[in-house]
């Protein structure tokens, strides 16, 4: 593995971004990115400043000791998003089914003062009482 392809390698595992990494090294991010892509040959002491940029050794860059991650997200962590993911979900329906609740009685407090308005405006008919 290329040097180059080992910065990026590590850059990545790290979550930094390029632009991340171009501003602590006080570079462009296009030169940093030529760095990355093998297109400009990286000095001794700005393989150092990477390497501390990345938390590791320029000797371990130049070994070509960085090695992918076969995870890059541990089984607990996954598991924890997916558990809060489906809280989540159930949140999200306990809210919309308070929402239908709240809309419901809201029709029915509306039909109900309607009902009053229409009892105060019609004035009362006489009625005739039927005997039984």
């Amino acid at each position: 593995m290329t040097i180059s392809s080992q910065i990026r390698l590590l850059r990545q595992q790290k979550g930094y971004s390029q632009e991340n990494m171009a501003d602590m090294l006080g570079l462009s991010t296009t030169a940093y990115g030529d760095i990355e892509r093998g297109k400009t040959d990286v000095t001794l002491s700005r393989l150092q400043q990477i390497a501390t940029a990345l938390g590791t050794t320029a000797a371990q860059l130049l070994s070509g000791e960085i090695q992918p991650h076969q995870e890059l997200y541990p089984a607990e962590v996954v598991h924890q998003v997916e558990t809060l993911k489906s809280a989540q979900e159930r949140k999200d329906l306990e809210i919309e089914k308070l929402r239908m609740e709240v809309a419901y009685w809201k029709r029915k407090a509306e039909d109900i003062a309607l009902v009053e308005v229409v009892r105060h405006l019609v004035p009362p008919t006489d009625r005739n009482r039927i005997g039984f």
